[in-house]
């Protein structure tokens, strides 16, 4: 017979009284979950005070361009009528074409003032500045990194006679000094789609600063994406996905690109803020977007000209695209901390 002392310690009495299984029921510890390499990195940029300042300002800058319409219809202005000429604004510029009232013409109905000469909101001119050369560095971005890493790729994994000729073909694309042939070949491109006489569209000019800029440049990554591709092919996985007769398409893109997307996203991130400021660059010098449409370059161009007289027009321009390539350069950096720790900056 079980004496009562037994049966009051027994299992199922102890179950059966919660209270004396909260005071008896010991801590279990907790149970270790692993985490993907995406999620470590994900933790780690968390903490990266710098990298989530930097990301937020570049999707704020990405959802003004995506919102630029909406944001001008709101605020009842476009970027291509001249408010000069109508009657509604009689006193928007002085006798000298120059805005009247203090910094630039700034009211309550022009929050960033008008543009010389014309009269044209600097506000919507900067909004849809900004979503030209968001969108264009986007596309050029694209192309440039599919580019750099299929020919990098290639040449890394199969090496030989491929990774020669790849790897000639890559130098004599870098042996052009890419300014000198931004503003030289611009006209040529052009030239090729629309007659000299005629006046070239809009869609045209995109294309051609698209084409020349997707030309030179996927060199850098593609140099980049070999280098790790050599040191990745001679590794115990690759010779084993070889060893169980996994195709060479299916080692490539099983076994070596996901080993190489750090590298890939960093490069990219910087990229695209020197693709905006070369597509500036075209708009400057005139070989890139021409009136009437709204560039960053293009307002550059406009307030080199009458800096003296009115320096706020190019201050808005100036600011805005220091703070984007600053953010986007930082938000690579902490990309590249994030992905391997061991960098450091």
């Amino acid at each position: 017979m079980t004496s009562p002392t037994k049966a009051e310690g027994s299992g199922p009495s102890v179950a059966l009284d919660p209270e004396l299984a909260s005071t008896t029921e010991v801590d279990k510890p907790k149970k270790l979950e692993g985490r993907s390499p995406g999620q470590l990195m994900w933790q780690r940029f968390k903490r990266d005070r710098t990298g989530v300042v930097s990301a937020c300002v570049v999707i704020f800058f990405f959802l003004i361009a995506a919102l630029a319409p909406v944001i001008s219809k709101l605020y009842g202005k476009d970027p291509y009528t001249l408010y000069a000429q109508e009657p509604d604004f009689p006193f928007l510029l002085d006798d000298f074409a120059m805005p009247t009232g203090s910094f630039g013409g700034m009211s309550g109905d022009f929050w960033f003032g008008v543009e010389p000469k014309l009269g044209r909101d600097v506000f919507t001119m900067l909004l849809y500045g900004m979503r030209t050369s968001l969108y264009m560095a986007v596309i050029v971005t694209t192309f440039s990194v599919v580019t750099g890493v299929i020919i990098g790729m290639v040449g890394g994994y199969f090496g030989g006679k491929v990774d020669y000729w790849l790897g000639r073909v890559t130098d004599f694309f870098l042996a052009f000094p890419s300014q000198l042939f931004f503003i030289a070949f611009m006209p040529v491109v052009t030239a090729l789609f629309v007659s000299p006489t005629d006046e070239t569209p809009t869609y045209i000019r995109a294309v051609a600063i698209i084409l020349v800029l997707w030309f030179l440049g996927w060199m850098g990554l593609a140099r980049l994406v070999r280098s790790s591709v050599l040191s990745l092919r001679e590794r115990e996985f690759v010779e084993a996905a070889k060893v169980s007769g996994a195709s060479p398409w299916r080692i490539v893109r099983k076994e070596i690109l996901p080993n190489i997307v750090t590298p890939i996203l960093v490069q990219s991130t910087y990229i695209l803020p020197s693709t905006i400021l070369t597509i500036a660059f075209l708009s400057f010098v005139g070989v890139g977007f021409v009136e009437p449409t709204p560039d960053w370059g293009r307002m550059f161009a406009i307030g080199a000209e009458v800096y003296e007289q009115d320096p706020m027009f190019m201050f808005f321009p100036g600011v805005a695209l220091v703070i984007f390539v600053l953010s986007f350069n930082l938000l690579g950096d902490s990309v590249r901390d994030a992905f391997d720790p061991k960098t450091g900056r």
